[in-house]
């Protein structure tokens, strides 16, 4: 199945359309998420509970016509219980792998820095790879698949920090703070209205939109967007100034380069553009980055924050015209 530009980006646009009739002033999120899913990236999604971000993971995948497994992560979860775990059959079969909840298009890690680091890091060649390696045998994961995880703040209480190679592993980081007021007294009015998101009946958030085929062809738009060598310099130019940065202990990878021009090919997509520009490039920054840098720890202690850091190296970074 092969799709126009424009094509691709009327379909994402009814994504968007159709999951913000249930997630409310909430669309730079949901944008976020539209981008990593075209990039082939994972999300990882931050907010004090009750924020809507198990709900907003819920309402993409319903959005979508694709298989959607769902991990509730505990400080006793096993790694096997994400992967998989070979079992014995009989004596002429012997061991065969049982492929765990891993083995899915959209993967919804709730709550991932509740379980120990050791779980957590079940999930990393799966989301470097698309694959688990079991007994020495690797098993393959569908080209869709893709990490949606959520987590609290990691000074709440049962909290693990995530270890820091599978923070990089994540194109986009979303911090999803309180509504608005008028996003606030819309929510109650559809709640009024009768949504009940946590009434059971299995009946879906939304209906689906889009298809898997769909979908790959939406994500295979994005190999062909152009990124010109000004603003490959551009992006290079942020990542590395991140570096040299004296406010920050630790600067952006090699690995960050990509991921935001991953980001900002997705973007265009978006747009219905095949041409990567520079806005496409600042608008996609914080999320790629702000899980990648670490504070200097005076900053953190006034109260400084990795968006803040970010949002002063753009006002100084020049973008090309």
């Amino acid at each position: 199945m092969t799709l126009s530009i424009e094509q691709g980006a009327a379909l994402m646009r009814r994504v968007h359309d159709v999951i913000a009739t249930r997630i409310v002033g909430q669309d730079d999120a949901i944008q976020d998420i539209l981008v990593a899913f075209l990039a082939r990236g994972h999300v990882l999604i931050e907010g004090v509970p009750g924020t809507a971000k198990t709900l907003l993971v819920r309402t993409v995948a319903n959005a979508m016509s694709v298989r959607f497994t769902r991990i509730q992560f505990t400080p006793d979860l096993m790694p096997a219980d994400v992967t998989g775990v070979a079992v014995y059959r009989d004596p002429v079969r012997g061991f065969e792998f049982q492929p765990g909840p891993v083995f899915t298009d959209l993967l919804l890690a709730d709550e991932i820095n509740r379980a120990p680091a050791k779980t957590q890091a079940a999930l990393l060649e799966a989301m470097s790879e698309r694959q688990v390696t079991a007994d020495g045998v690797p098993h393959a994961l569908d080209s869709l698949f893709t990490v949606l995880a959520t987590q609290n703040p990691v000074e709440h209480e049962g909290t693990f920090p995530l270890p820091e190679a599978q923070l990089d592993r994540f194109l986009v980081k979303i911090v999803i703070g309180y509504p608005a007021s008028d996003a606030e007294l819309a929510m109650l009015a559809l709640h009024e209205s009768g949504f009940d998101p946590e009434r059971g009946g299995g009946a879906p958030i939304v209906e689906a939109v889009i298809s898997g085929d769909d979908a790959r062809a939406c994500r295979a738009l994005v190999d062909g967007v152009h990124v010109a060598p000004e603003v490959r310099e551009y992006i290079a130019t942020i990542t590395r100034a991140t570096r040299g940065d004296p406010s920050l202990m630790l600067g952006a990878s090699p690995r960050a380069s990509v991921a935001l021009m991953r980001a900002a090919r997705a973007s265009a997509v978006l747009e219905g553009r095949d041409f990567v520009t520079p806005d496409d490039v600042k608008a996609r920054v914080h999320a790629v980055l702000r899980h990648r840098i670490i504070l200097a720890p005076e900053l953190e202690v006034e109260g400084r924050t990795s968006d803040d850091v970010l949002s002063a190296l753009l006002a100084r970074t020049v973008a090309p015209t």
